[in-house]
């Protein structure tokens, strides 16, 4: 099978291009009215499809995107570099460090405090001063071109909202306290539904540690076979 014919590329290239496309329609085309509920719904859809771009990222990591290993390392750099200029090269070790010494201090996703504590450890941990300028600068170029209420509805804050969707979702919830068990993780009730929105079946966080080579979009089974076994 040649790689392009791949569900896992297939799925992560539309990943991007509906990143992509949906921002540059929103940016061009919708008029930002405060009164008109498509402005948050959109900027909701926005947050989720950044979230989506981590996710897309996340899997390459585990080589779950390609079987090829330059397609799938070069969609994981894209993906990643789209979520707010991240860094595929430096993700990399730090997740598997997560998942090899997980809860430990080791990890570096792994902090002993509450959640505004955590949260600021974990954008200091992932979030460099390069990626704040090149945002920056990537907001003004923006301004030159389309509607300041767009740019940051719509570029600005869905980046900010998908952050803490991840870390809720897919760090916090799962790894707070302590888990008496091999993955130290727990995971979300069966709802296929409300794990593929809350942050791509990644609350599904036991299943995932369990099998990490496992895609996103393949999470739900595990849960299934979690659940029969």
């Amino acid at each position: 099978m040649v790689w392009y014919r791949e569900k896992g590329v297939f799925i992560s290239l539309s990943i991007i291009f509906m990143w992509f496309i949906s921002l540059f329609c929103l940016l061009h085309f919708f008029e930002v009215s405060w009164k008109n509920p498509f402005t948050y719904l959109f900027m909701l859809i926005q947050a989720h499809l950044y979230t989506g771009l981590f996710i897309t990222a996340h899997d390459a990591m585990h080589g779950a995107v390609s079987k090829h290993k330059k397609v799938n390392d070069t969609l994981g750099k894209i993906a990643a570099g789209m979520f707010a200029f991240n860094s595929y090269r430096k993700l990399f070790p730090k997740h598997h460090l997560h998942h090899r010494f997980v809860a430990t201090e080791k990890d570096p996703d792994y902090h002993k405090g509450n959640f505004l504590s955590w949260y600021i450890k974990f954008a200091l941990e992932y979030v460099s001063l390069w990626q704040i300028l090149l945002m920056a600068a990537t907001y003004e170029l923006l301004l030159l071109a389309f509607p300041k209420p767009n740019v940051i509805l719509f570029y600005i804050l869905p980046s900010i909202l998908a952050t803490l969707q991840l870390f809720y979702f897919g760090t916090y919830l799962p790894h707070r306290g302590i888990k008496n068990n091999k993955h130290h993780s727990s995971t979300q009730a069966k709802n296929h539904v409300w794990a593929f929105v809350s942050c791509y079946f990644f609350g599904y966080h036991y299943e995932h540690h369990n099998a990490p080579g496992v895609p996103w979009w393949r999470l739900y089974k595990e849960k299934e076979k979690m659940i029969k076994s």
